[in-house]
């Protein structure tokens, strides 16, 4: 098997789950590939990295280039284009890229284990690339949601708004945000952590560290909580399969 090169694209990436991830992984499968990451400051670096990393197959793409990466894109997929967020790339031989979202299949399947029947609407704090990956799970999952931002308007809740009548309705609460990740575990998403209940799902998408403080005030109401471990794992299975086609 010919060694290839994958790699990361985003903004300070050096706590990064994928490359560890990969390099075992390819140590186990006995094979030679490389894994990267591409910490760089602007999206425009990505020409660069395409053209001259040699034996380049495939990216993951983070926080904060999901989005912009698109239009740098040959193509997308038909998920990535109804999703409007990548964070997969495969490049083929001539070097023409795609887009592809894995996301929303890591999170629909790290979710659906903790679902019950209570569970029939979501709250999407964020509006960033990984939020419309969440939000395609939850429509294919027949689950209603609605986005909470910091100012709101028209179509977005606010923060402010989130009162008991609000988390009464809302059975599930997701954080897409990066707050809480390694090394500002102190913050998070500024919610009153006292409207959680046992009949509340609390998902961060954020996986270091392991108990953010957004999952742990929710546990301490009752709250069952997931971080975003799982779902990395599942949806960088798909992009590896997707790489491999």
């Amino acid at each position: 098997m010919k060694n290839k090169t994958f790699g990361l694209i985003g903004r300070n990436i050096s706590y990064s789950f994928s490359a560890g991830y990969f390099k075992e992984k390819f140590e186990q499968m006995g094979v030679g590939h490389t894994y990267r990451n591409f910490d760089i400051d602007d999206i425009e670096e990505f020409r660069h990295i395409k053209t001259n990393t040699k034996g380049l197959k495939g990216l993951n793409v983070t926080i904060p280039y999901k989005e912009e990466v698109i239009p740098l894109l040959d193509s997308l997929s038909k998920k990535a284009k109804v999703i409007g967020a990548v964070n997969t790339i495969t490049i083929s031989k001539k070097g023409k890229t795609k887009g592809h979202n894995t996301d929303w299949f890591g999170f629909k399947k790290a979710l659906k284990p903790l679902l019950k029947k209570r569970h029939k609407k979501a709250l999407i704090l964020g509006t960033g690339g990984a939020s419309k990956a969440v939000a395609f799970a939850l429509r294919d999952l027949k689950i209603e949601y609605d986005f909470v931002s910091r100012e709101g308007n028209e179509y977005l809740l606010s923060y402010a708004e989130l009162n008991r009548e609000v988390f009464d309705d809302y059975q599930i609460i997701i954080n897409t945000t990066p707050l809480g990740t390694f090394p500002n575990v102190n913050e998070c998403p500024p919610i009153d952590y006292s409207l959680f209940t046992k009949d509340h799902i609390a998902f961060d998408l954020v996986y270091n560290p392991a108990e953010t403080l957004f999952l742990k005030k929710a546990k301490e109401n009752g709250a069952k909580i997931k971080n975003g471990y799982d779902m990395l794992v599942y949806q960088a299975e798909k992009a590896w399969a997707i790489w491999n086609k």
